[in-house]
């Protein structure tokens, strides 16, 4: 089986449990005990980073698979880079759900509860399918100049984010409904550290990814 079929099976897949996952959240399905942590049900799920770096690597995945078949039926020739480009984009903001949620939230909110039910499919299954499939099956010409657009999706969430927490100060600090990650630990100031740090990590987490995607796709 080639490079081609197997992303072609992995898109697939990421289509599904972004699909499951986003269904569950909205409705409230449960499918494990114990309760689920930074979840809201209905139109409220779109307040998470969680649920749009999901669902757009999903939307992303969907325009592969759509592609990977009108190559496989011989509609296309080639697959239209901007579609890989755009794969890397969905791949670089699911990456920092995936290492925020490791090395952040689950620490400070248990791993269990940041990776039940339809947080698993988004903290956990889905992240992992898509660096497998971009790093390992999904070759194209890359270039490290396209690392920057790996922040774009981070930068709109945080002005939606940071926006939110100003203009719902309480006696001059970040509430909990709207500092709802907990970045800025009640002090405001905060912001104007956590918000480079972040850049710099989702940077650097671009980078690696198309390191990564050249090294194991030379060939």
């Amino acid at each position: 089986m080639n490079k081609l079929k197997i992303s072609y099976i992995l898109n697939i897949l990421i289509v599904l449990l972004v699909s499951i996952g986003s269904i569950f959240m909205f409705t409230g399905i449960k499918f494990m005990p114990d309760t689920l942590l930074l979840a809201d049900t209905k139109t409220n799920m779109f307040k998470y980073y969680t649920v749009d770096s999901n669902i757009l690597v999903g939307v992303v995945s969907l325009i592969l698979v759509i592609y990977e078949f009108m190559f496989f039926m011989n509609k296309i020739s080639d697959i239209p880079k901007w579609v890989y480009v755009l794969k890397f984009i969905g791949t670089s903001s699911i990456a920092l759900t995936f290492i925020t949620t490791l090395v952040f939230l689950a620490p400070k909110l248990g791993f269990y509860a940041l990776y039940n039910n339809s947080n698993l499919f988004f903290h956990l299954i889905v992240p992992l399918l898509s660096f497998v499939s971009y790093i390992f099956f999904e070759k194209y010409e890359s270039n490290y100049k396209e690392s920057i657009l790996g922040i774009v999706p981070m930068l709109i969430y945080a002005f939606y984010y940071i926006t939110n927490v100003f203009t719902h100060l309480n006696n001059g600090g970040p509430t909990i409904k709207y500092d709802f990650y907990g970045f800025l630990f009640g002090n405001i100031n905060n912001t104007f550290i956590v918000v480079p740090v972040i850049i710099i990590v989702t940077y650097l987490m671009s980078l690696l990814l198309l390191f990564l995607n050249n090294y194991f796709n030379r060939d």
